[in-house]
């Protein structure tokens, strides 16, 4: 019975997607204690999303937290001439932006806080987005997303993962949609669909889209989710630089508030030793 009630706790998310549609988020390695990862994150995030997005939360100086050197952080991060105390804004202006994607570019200092939500964390969203880019000649960009579809931004990493396509399928039952969406390895996504039949009655259909292989990219598929994990862990980093401190002063505070109590048990135990007695 218990062992039932678990599998429907777990299943009840996911068929709830699969009804309400929405895609199916794969599980971010975020792993804050890996300085080489942040690293490299911070590199990638530099050198490919600095470009068009500011991170104006995020100040340079904040990467000696990684163990870099103001020199380090100066050669191989700053290519704008910026000192090293200086936010990490785009130089892209408004007009540009709109120019380029007909909508200004957001800032994505907090992004892995902000898409948290019911389906997974931020980080979990910006892990599954990154590797849900497929080929859409209809898109004026020529990509697509199946995390956030008709998202505006390009695949800026597509020479690293290749060129990729969607495979749908189309199911007539809700009870398959979901089984399949279950059974996806990959980042997927279900969508409920209503279409006319024949008698004019409107009839239920599902959709399920996951990502197919194309052309090969520069990285094996294995590496590039490594260089995507890379990215994200950075930017959960950047989200929130102190989370590391936070999370260790709150441990000592535990053990502290531990001790208290003990000490205040004694006290307790000294105080009503008499009344008891």
């Amino acid at each position: 019975m218990a062992r039932a009630a678990v599998l429907v706790a777990l299943l009840t998310p996911l068929a709830a997607l699969a009804s309400a549609g929405g895609a199916k988020l794969q599980k971010a390695p975020v792993d804050l204690n890996d300085l080489v990862s942040l690293q490299r994150g911070a590199q990638v995030f530099v050198n490919y999303c600095l470009n068009c997005h500011s991170a104006s939360y995020m100040r340079y100086n904040r990467l000696r937290d990684l163990g870099l050197s103001d020199d380090q952080i100066r050669n191989n991060l700053i290519f704008t001439g910026v000192k090293v105390g200086e936010p990490m804004k785009v130089a892209l202006s408004t007009r540009e932006a709109g120019e380029l994607f007909n909508i200004p570019t957001p800032d994505i200092s907090v992004i892995t806080r902000s898409r948290s939500s019911e389906a997974g964390s931020g980080s979990d969203w910006l892990y599954s987005y990154l590797r849900a880019f497929y080929r859409d000649s209809v898109r004026p960009t020529g990509w697509n997303n199946l995390v956030y579809e008709n998202s505006s931004m390009p695949h800026i990493l597509w020479q690293f993962s290749g060129q990729h396509q969607v495979n749908v399928q189309e199911f007539d039952s809700h009870h398959d949609a979901t089984a399949a969406l279950l059974q996806a390895k990959s980042v997927a996504r279900v969508d409920e669909i209503s279409v006319k039949g024949k008698d004019g009655k409107e009839v239920k259909h599902w959709v399920m889209k996951t990502i197919q292989p194309g052309s090969a990219g520069t990285l094996t598929p294995i590496e590039y989710d490594k260089l995507v994990a890379d990215l994200v862990n950075y930017m959960t980093y950047m989200a929130e630089p102190a989370r590391l401190e936070r999370t260790q002063i709150g441990i000592y505070v535990l053990l502290l508030l531990g001790v208290l109590f003990v000490f205040a048990y004694l006290l307790k135990q000294e105080y009503w030793k008499d009344i008891h007695s």
